[in-house]
């Protein structure tokens, strides 16, 4: 019976011993589930401590300055993503979020994957160039290379973009016909088409190559001749098919590298001038002052070593000096100097190799304006802004440019002006009516008018003696009211520019 009874209270005992583990074990799992718990928790920082936007980081990571949740940022109204379209560059970025959109100045919109008119795609050709973008980063492109803008909208991959680009590429196409392998030198795609179209066989284009190229076995081949190409500054060689080679180089005539593959611009003879009247290079630009022309015995100083055309030179020469081509330069009629009815201002301007004559407007509402960027010389007809000049009191309104085109004189007697025009108007000098210039020259004029009264006084012998304002008895002081009068317009003098007076007129 003892052993019995003791045999149960280890049965107890051994029970009550695993359920205390099996407690404790229980016990430790839910703590260190807790700790993992409390260990994963992430919060949606619109902004972290390091600078970043909408990310899930823990807590003490999140700028307390800035809204944060415990839950990801895909939850959050927040950090939602979207398009974020830039509407000055023409580009758009997916999954971008509202707040890092509104910050860069873009526009959102609540489509992740940007499937929005404004980011539909299209084939943007800038010059032999491609580019696969919308239509306002294509107009962006366009401007900042100074080109036309060619959107393909009917173009809906960049492959196809890309291919198209390429289409434009020049060289060799290569073909047999009537049993002999030839050449034209043309576009990919014009050659491509020869390929669907032509009866010749055997049509291969080589891109950047000559037709003159001896590797290609062709029955095309170097010349001493050149041409002018429409839309072209440069004078070129061609082959014996007819062909275009490279820019004209006389030192190139049996150079069989330079009759093989295109040449640029800048790898041709003298490429930063522009070879006016140069009998051995071609290389000619019309900035630069030249362009092709055929040459023309007794017009051009020198003839070509090779071939009939040259770069013809477009300075011109005005009364003993030389003008480069789009240089304007200003001169003047008979009688501006002493502002004589009729005179004017004129702008001449050198424009391939000749000059012209533009007159500024008459009556001298307009002046001629001449400034220099460098040798160069620039020149303009400028509004005469003459009629504020009479009523200005002030030197620093009378020479504020914004108000006028005037000259302080500095007259310190009351009745004298102190601010003329800087250039004299014509007035109607004639009695002619014209429409926007003044008529009434003698109102005009007036206000020019100065009297000096001189006085003398008896001397202690006989005679008399100036005592006041002797001034005015000078020449200079007759020479100064000339100069203002004048300076009022056809103010002073009888006759016009040309000599003839208002009685011959009559």
């Amino acid at each position: 019976m003892k052993k019995e009874i003791n045999e149960i209270n280890k049965q107890k005992k051994n029970k009550m011993k695993k359920t205390l583990l099996l407690f404790f074990g229980i016990l430790f799992l839910l703590i260190g589930i807790f700790s993992v718990v409390k260990a994963d928790v992430t919060y949606c920082c619109e902004k972290t401590t390091d600078g970043a936007w909408c990310q899930n980081a823990p807590l003490e990571k999140c700028d307390n300055s800035h809204r944060k949740v415990p839950t990801s940022c895909e939850a959050t109204s927040y950090c939602r993503l979207g398009c974020c379209y830039d509407s000055q560059e023409g580009s758009c970025m997916e999954n971008t979020p509202q707040k890092v959109c509104e910050d860069s100045e873009g526009v959102w919109e609540d489509e992740a994957d940007c499937d929005i008119p404004q980011c539909n795609l299209g084939c943007c050709l800038i010059g032999n160039q491609a580019a696969f973008v919308t239509q306002i980063r294509c107009k962006r492109l366009s401007a900042l290379y100074g080109l036309e803008t060619n959107y393909r909208t009917d173009i809906s991959s960049e492959i196809q973009c890309i291919a198209t680009s390429t289409s434009k590429s020049k060289g060799a196409c290569v073909f047999e016909k009537d049993y002999e392998k030839t050449c034209i030198f043309t576009t990919q795609e014009d050659c491509g088409k020869m390929q669907q179209s032509s009866n010749s066989t055997n049509i291969d284009f080589h891109k950047d190559y000559l037709c003159s190229d001896e590797s290609l076995g062709t029955n095309c081949g170097p010349t001493e001749q050149t041409v002018c190409v429409e839309g072209e500054d440069e004078v070129y060689f061609i082959d014996s098919c007819g062909n275009l080679a490279n820019i004209y180089d006389a030192s190139k005539i049996n150079d069989k590298i330079y009759w093989s593959k295109i040449k640029t611009k800048s790898e041709s003879c003298n490429p930063d001038s522009g070879n006016a009247d140069s009998a051995s290079c071609g290389n000619c630009d019309y900035y630069l002052g030249s362009t092709c022309k055929s040459y023309q015995r007794g017009e051009d100083k020198v003839k070509p070593n090779y071939g009939t055309n040259i770069c013809r030179d477009l300075s011109c020469r005005y009364e003993g000096k030389n003008y480069q081509h789009g240089e304007s330069w200003c001169v003047n009629s008979k009688g501006v100097k002493d502002n004589l009815p009729g005179s004017r201002y004129f702008r001449l301007v050198c424009y391939n190799g000749e000059v012209t004559v533009e007159p500024c407007a008459d009556f001298r509402q307009e002046y001629c304006l001449e400034s220099k960027i460098g040798e160069f010389k620039v020149a303009g007809c400028i509004v005469n802004k003459w009629q504020s000049c009479v009523s200005l009191t002030e030197e620093d309104d009378c020479l504020d440019e914004d108000k006028g085109d005037c000259v302080w004189l500095g007259n310190t007697k009351e009745g004298y002006l102190n601010c003329t025009p800087k250039y004299s108007p014509g007035l109607d000098f004639f009695g002619i009516e014209n429409e926007g210039v003044e008529t009434n020259a003698v109102d005009i004029c007036s206000q020019a008018t100065a009297k000096c009264e001189v006085t003398y006084k008896k001397k202690l012998g006989k005679g008399w003696e100036c005592s006041k304002n002797c001034n005015c008895l000078s020449d200079k002081w007759e020479e100064e009211m000339e100069e203002t009068c004048r300076a009022m317009g056809d103010c002073n003098g009888e006759s016009n520019y040309l000599g003839y007076s208002r009685k011959e007129k009559d």
